[in-house]
């Protein structure tokens, strides 16, 4: 199956299935994962190209009765993280924690230093997830976390993870922006 380069035309959402598997999941099963899956189908069918990813996290959040959010975020977003909490504030209880919790030297674990004259906090992901874990947030939503911490993040989340936001230094967080651009896709 490479599902990238199919030459079916989508069969799949036509109701066909070229997944040796079929559709039936197991997973489908677990109480909690049905009601993900049929919260956010529902919220896609109503609400389909009219509201924001923030706007539909928080319908999705409301509809799940969620009313303890955590957010992970890079540091380097503190300015956006700040209004997002504000946004999310106005419907849920907010716990917020930033990449650089508990300033880990990065010499600790052998890690190099953008500026090798001065010290250098280690991102902490795990460190970030376990302070939520021990909040009892239901959902924790990733803002800008560097690909790999993102990874840890959500390996030891003991809530459902989403992305609100994925870090892009070079394209103003639009990681897309290299596949729109012909200048970027060239690079590439």
């Amino acid at each position: 199956m490479d599902c990238a380069n199919c030459k079916l035309d989508n069969v799949c959402y036509q109701g066909k299935s070229c997944y040796d598997q079929g559709y039936q999941q197991p997973e489908y099963s677990e109480e909690e994962n049905r009601q993900i899956l049929a919260t956010a189908s529902r919220i896609e069918a109503e609400h389909y190209m009219k509201i924001t990813r923030i706007q539909e996290l928080i319908k999705f959040s409301q509809e799940m009765g969620y009313q303890t959010l955590g957010v992970g975020f890079c540091v380097g977003l503190s300015k956006e993280v700040k209004e997002i909490a504000a946004i999310l504030e106005k419907y849920f209880k907010v716990h917020s924690v930033c990449c650089k919790v508990c300033g880990v030297d990065k010499k600790e674990y052998g890690i190099p230093n953008v500026k090798p004259e001065r010290y250098e906090a280690a991102c902490n992901p795990v460190g970030q997830v376990k302070y939520l874990n021990k909040l009892g947030t239901q959902l924790n939503i990733i803002v800008g976390l560097c690909v790999g911490h993102d990874m840890l993040f959500t390996k030891y989340s003991e809530a459902p993870v989403t992305t609100l936001v994925v870090k892009d230094r070079v394209l103003a967080h639009n990681p897309l922006g290299a596949i729109y651009s012909n200048y970027w896709r060239r690079q590439l």
